[in-house]
Formats: structure tokens, sequence, C-alpha cells
């Protein structure tokens, strides 16, 4: 079993932000693979399945979304190593991603809580959108939508992050690395 969690904040007014980025992969993932609703109140979030593979948006927003996978890991029984998180990243420019196996939150309060909640040690694809001029702007940033310049780029960046994210129970990370990996752009294998 894998469980795919794509992190973002639920409701229209946060849809075409930067911080849901992970939300727009989810969504790719379910219609492409025809996965079916299988929500339960307790599991805070939209949690589709298609066999093995689970796909889930915690709409507890951002802050408390380790409350979500929490529960939906509990009551599957999906071990760490098959929880795989799809993020934004200001630290990657836009069109960038990567892979990686714990570390650091970076200051991303999803990522805090998920690991608060489950642990460090699950894969995350990280998807660059973009850096502020100013620290004090990352809020602002990271709540604010695509321009309809980086809505083309975006669009090219969710389709390669669902490829990847459906290669993952076959293909090891140093595979998933050099085969998916996009610098900023949107080239792979670069």
């Amino acid at each position: 079993m894998t469980l795919y969690v794509g992190l973002g904040n639920p409701g229209p007014t946060y849809a075409k932000t930067r911080h849901n980025i992970g939300f727009r992969v989810i969504d790719r993932l379910v219609a492409e693979t025809g996965a079916r609703e299988i929500s339960k109140k307790s599991f805070e979030g939209q949690l589709y399945r298609q066999g093995d593979l689970f796909f889930l948006k915690p709409l507890t927003f951002m802050n408390l979304s380790g409350r979500s996978v929490r529960a939906v890991m509990d009551f599957y029984k999906i071990p760490l190593g098959d929880l795989v998180v799809i993020h934004d990243d200001i630290d990657l420019p836009l069109g960038t991603i990567r892979f990686k196996v714990g570390g650091s939150s970076g200051g991303h309060n999803g990522l805090k809580s998920i690991d608060a909640a489950v642990g460090r040690e699950y894969l995350r694809i990280r998807i660059g959108v973009g850096k502020p001029a100013r620290k004090s702007e990352v809020v602002s940033y990271v709540l604010s939508p695509f321009t309809e310049e980086e809505e083309a780029v975006v669009g090219k960046i969710v389709e390669a992050a669902a490829e990847a994210a459906l290669k993952i129970p076959e293909i090891s990370l140093d595979e998933l690395k050099s085969r998916y990996s996009l610098k900023g752009g949107g080239n792979a294998g670069t």
C-alpha cells in the first residue's frame, strides 16, 4: 500500500495558490487512476483509493495536516515507509521537482505537523514554487495564486509529479531521482 498526501488548504480561496500545489497533484492522480472517494469524517480529509493506492487531501488547514495523515495511516495500518508527501517548496525555483526521505521541514507548517504526528522518515516530492524577495513576504507569497505565465509551467510540473508519483512503488529512490528530478523549467533528468 502507498499513501500519497498532497498538502494544501481547503476551499476555493486557496485552490490556485502556491501552497496548494500538492492538492493539484492529488487531483491529477485521482483522475489518472480512477480512484474513488472513501472519505470518513474521522479522516479530516478527502481520501480516495484505487487498489493499493491511497490519495489524501487533508482538510484541516496546512498546520494541522498531521492529524489527517495519522488518522488514515492508523486506520489502514500504512507503514511510514509507504507514505509519500507532495508539497510546495520555496527553496526551489518554479518548475523544479526533487525527491528526498526525511530531513528538516524547512519551516513548512504542513511538514512540521506530519513530522510531529508520524515521524520524519517518509518520501517527499518537493515542488519548487519560487521564493519571494523578502523573508517577511513568505506567508503572503505562498498564499497567493500563480501568475498566468507561471500557470503554464505549473500544469507541466503537476503532470510530471503525478507521473513520478505513480512509479514510486516500482522503482528505487535513486532511479526516481535520476529519471524524474526536474530543474526549474521542467527538463527531466537534468
